[in-house]
């Protein structure tokens, strides 16, 4: 589904340096307080690329990542270099149209698995919908996005959550509109009573400045939330 939604949580490092050819590279990046090196091989099997990396001076940061890359199938996997390592697995495959996939962790340690979720999702020029079966088995999400009108960048999109344990439903509702080419318009609503907006306006090229804000009906007393950012890009 959409970013209104859903919070986005990026993790890209601030600068890494890679040979061209793409087969062995060696990058390094800074990352506060500590500084990460990490290395790349790629192509051992057409189609795989196997990353390492730590930091410096934790000697417990150790990880390894193999990925294997397929037309219609992929296979992310990770492995902490430590003593007690944590093994994570995700798999999908499907087509543009059609997907399905799962994801596990496991705790060597405790000999227990710390994440296991499947979904599938059915995706066509208009409109997007996925199942989700999370929180080891416990939490079911369903999510549909429909365009409204691609040119305005209209649609519309709702959630639900269904908790097995405590058969507890939540529901979330959004939109998004673009009244033109450099301004966009978010708002959602959910059965909690929470109900924010949000405009992004992008007052010169790559640069733009974003208001929020969310008011809870469920409780007029607790203030209401404000936001505003500002990102700069040369």
């Amino acid at each position: 589904m959409d970013s209104f939604l859903f919070q986005e949580c990026r993790d890209t490092p601030m600068a890494a340096e890679e040979e061209a050819d793409g087969s062995l590279g060696c990058q390094r990046w800074l990352e506060t307080p500590t500084e990460g090196i990490g290395v790349k091989v790629r192509n051992i099997v057409p189609g795989t690329k196997a990353t390492f990396c730590f930091r410096i001076p934790d000697q417990k940061s150790g990880k390894l990542d193999v990925r294997y890359l397929h037309d219609h199938f992929a296979v992310n996997s990770s492995i902490g270099m430590n003593t007690n390592p944590v093994l994570e697995l995700a798999a999908s495959i499907g087509s543009r149209k059609f997907c399905g996939g799962a994801e596990v962790g496991f705790n060597s340690t405790s000999a227990t698995f710390t994440k296991c979720n499947v979904g599938i999702g059915f995706n066509q020029h208009d409109f997007s919908a996925a199942v989700v079966l999370a929180d080891k088995g416990e939490t079911v999400k369903a999510s549909y996005f429909q365009f409204l009108d691609p040119k305005n960048r209209s649609a519309v999109a709702a959630e639900m959550i269904h908790r097995l344990e405590t058969s507890e439903n939540s529901f979330t509702f959004g939109a998004s509109h673009a009244p033109d080419c450099r301004t966009l318009v978010k708002a959602r609503f959910g059965n909690d009573g929470k109900a924010a907006v949000l405009c992004r306006r992008e007052w010169r090229p790559k640069s733009l400045l974003t208001l929020s804000a969310e008011y809870d009906f469920k409780a007029p007393v607790s203030p209401s939330r404000l936001g505003l950012v500002l990102a700069l890009k040369p």
